[in-house]
């Protein structure tokens, strides 16, 4: 074959398996907006449907005075696990309501419609709206104007290592402030639309709510931290409750 045919043939098959491996042969295009709820019905979202419906284009969470829980019960989306990405979504939480919004997160194995990992927290009272909280795990990582870093597991040598010995994790350390939390609550709305943004990049976590910056966290814990995960909602244990959420977009990079 001569040199020009075989340059061609070279770049036609290079140009044929970028094509083949690009997010576009998936049907997603890297960096594209695309919606993860259709208003009417829970395609592509597993739950328990004592707790989560559809009502009016809106995807609901409820749990009445007959239905009361004995431990948080989530729907999950089961489109994909996303790694680093953006998301938006407008939710509304009644006054006595508890959510939030997994991401990166696991099955818990033995129960049903349970994730472990980080959640963009969410509460009607407004005492937790905007922090990180690791579901089944860290708990509490980034309070509502906060900026932590979450340092790695100390060695046997280290300081810390007791602490480590019962506590499996190095303690957080706040590096920065957002700003005061109750100024930073007064952004929010009571019983009314808001919208959550979450930017999810490496180990860097950022949670906004209607535009304001509430909580950022650097895990630098490689043992506990998670690079990719599932995502979803919940209804929390506590008194009778509703969350409802519309307007789902993401965005993976």
């Amino acid at each position: 074959m001569s040199r020009p045919l075989n340059l061609l043939l070279v770049l036609w098959l290079g140009l044929l398996c970028t094509c083949c491996s690009s997010p576009e042969a998936d049907g997603v295009r890297e960096g594209a907006w695309r919606s993860l709820f259709d208003g009417q019905t829970l395609d592509g979202w597993e739950g328990d449907p004592i707790y989560w419906r559809v009502a009016n284009g809106i995807m609901t969470g409820e749990v009445t005075p007959e239905t009361l829980l004995n431990r948080n019960s989530f729907l999950i989306w089961r489109g994909g696990t996303p790694a680093d990405f953006e998301l938006t979504v407008d939710y509304r939480i009644s006054a006595r309501g508890n959510s939030g919004i997994n991401y990166r997160s696991e099955p818990v194995e033995g129960l049903e419609n349970a994730l472990r990992g980080y959640q963009a927290d969410m509460d009607g009272a407004q005492h937790y709206s905007g922090m990180n909280y690791e579901e089944r795990g860290r708990t509490t990582i980034a309070a509502r104007g906060e900026g932590v870093r979450l340092p790695p597991l100390p060695t046997g040598n280290d300081s810390l290592a007791p602490h480590i010995v019962s506590n499996q994790w190095a303690p957080r350390r706040i590096t920065a402030s957002l700003g005061d939390p109750g100024e930073l609550r007064q952004s929010i709305r009571d019983e009314d639309w808001n919208t959550y943004r979450l930017d999810v990049r490496g180990n860097h976590l950022r949670h906004y709510i209607n535009g304001v910056l509430m909580s950022e966290v650097t895990d630098e814990d490689t043992a506990h931290r998670k690079s990719r995960g599932l995502l979803g909602v919940q209804v929390h244990v506590g008194p009778p409750m509703k969350v409802e959420y519309r307007n789902w977009r993401l965005r993976e990079f």
